[in-house]
C-alpha cells in the first residue's frame, strides 16, 4: 500500500490488509471504530511510530496526560490538528 486514498478503501474492507504494521492496522481499526483493537495494536508501544499512534489514540479517547506520555515516547508533542487530521498525516507518514 503506498497512499493514503489507497489506504482508505481499503477501509471498506472486512479486516485490515495482512501487509500492515501494527501501527497501521491500529489505524485501520480506529478508522472502523473499533478502538478496543486499535489499541490492542500498538499497546505495547515498542517503537516510536507505535508509541506515536498510541498517542493519537488515547488523545482522541480524551485522555489527556495519557496522551502526553506516549506523545513523548514517540518523540513528539501534543497534535493541535484536528483528530482527522492527525490520522491522516499519521497514515501518510508511516506509509512513507
Amino acid at each position: 500500500m503506498e497512499s493514503l486514498e489507497e489506504f482508505k478503501k481499503s477501509l471498506s474492507l472486512k479486516n485490515p490488509p495482512a501487509e500492515l504494521s501494527a501501527s497501521l492496522k491500529a489505524l485501520w481499526y480506529d478508522a472502523n471504530e473499533d478502538w478496543d483493537k486499535a489499541h490492542d495494536q500498538v499497546d505495547s508501544g515498542r517503537s516510536k511510530e507505535e508509541a506515536w499512534v498510541h498517542a493519537y489514540l488515547h488523545r482522541k479517547e480524551g485522555d489527556i496526560s495519557n496522551a502526553n506520555y506516549w506523545y513523548s515516547r514517540a518523540g513528539k508533542t501534543l497534535s493541535k490538528k484536528s483528530l482527522v487530521e492527525e490520522w491522516s498525516d499519521i497514515v501518510s507518514q508511516l506509509l512513507n
